[in-house]
């Protein structure tokens, strides 16, 4: 059994504060203070969440997520001090599932830590969605297959594939997704945009002209099971 929280930053208060205050809400956590020490226990650890800085020494943030998503999905939050839209949209790009400014609040960390963990156990009752087209194959297992290819997809674009495939032949509501998917009925237009068009980029064979994942203007997006 894994922890709840793996926690990287080289700010040793940053990491006893977020420790000591999960721990007080009955969250296991534990913190390393660089990227190479977490890859080293992350299998270790097996964590269901990493907190992430990206102003990390030597290998920092973005580096650490590409190269964790080539095997494992665990969902990750990022910690940063730059708060630019490009910061964001490249933490989303890269696998993020999430993005917090410094300085934060403990209660808000701790709030979307909860909708992470609890996003998860919903998604484990659920029934599997499975789909199989011979060049697009999405198993009950968890495993998504391209052209004969395993590929690992990052964990938000992995939970939205499956919602849409889940509920194939019909149209699901942006809301929907930010309720069921995101777990934030607030999230923005921005942060599933990007999130569709970087899962449109690789799925589709034309991510311009997709035929998976179809935009349905003013509703949603359609998985459409019959187009290839």
């Amino acid at each position: 059994m894994g922890v709840d929280v793996l926690v990287v930053d080289d700010e040793a208060a940053i990491v006893d504060s977020i420790v000591e205050y999960l721990s007080a809400f009955d969250l296991s956590a534990v913190g390393v203070g660089t990227a190479e020490v977490a890859l080293e226990r992350l299998d270790e650890l097996a964590p269901a969440v990493v907190v992430l800085d990206v102003n990390l020494p030597g290998m920092n943030g973005f580096r650490f997520t590409r190269q964790v998503r080539t095997r494992s999905q665990v969902p990750i939050l990022f910690l940063s001090a730059r708060g630019t839209d490009d910061d964001q949209v490249l933490a989303l790009g890269v696998g993020g599932d999430d993005y917090i400014t410094k300085p934060f609040s403990l209660a808000v960390l701790l709030a979307k830590i909860r909708r992470i963990l609890a996003r998860g156990q919903e998604e484990q009752e659920q029934p599997s969605a499975s789909f199989d087209d011979g060049r697009l194959r999405v198993e009950e297992s968890g495993r998504t297959w391209l052209d004969g290819r395993e590929i690992v997809l990052p964990a938000m674009e992995d939970r939205l594939l499956r919602h849409l495939v889940r509920h194939r032949g019909r149209v699901v509501t942006k809301q929907e997704l930010f309720d069921d998917v995101w777990g934030e009925p607030d999230a923005s237009d921005g942060t599933l945009t990007v999130h569709v068009r970087r899962l449109r980029a690789r799925i589709e064979p034309d991510p311009d002209q997709p035929t998976y994942i179809r935009t349905v203007w003013g509703r949603g997006y359609l998985f459409d099971a019959d187009a290839h």
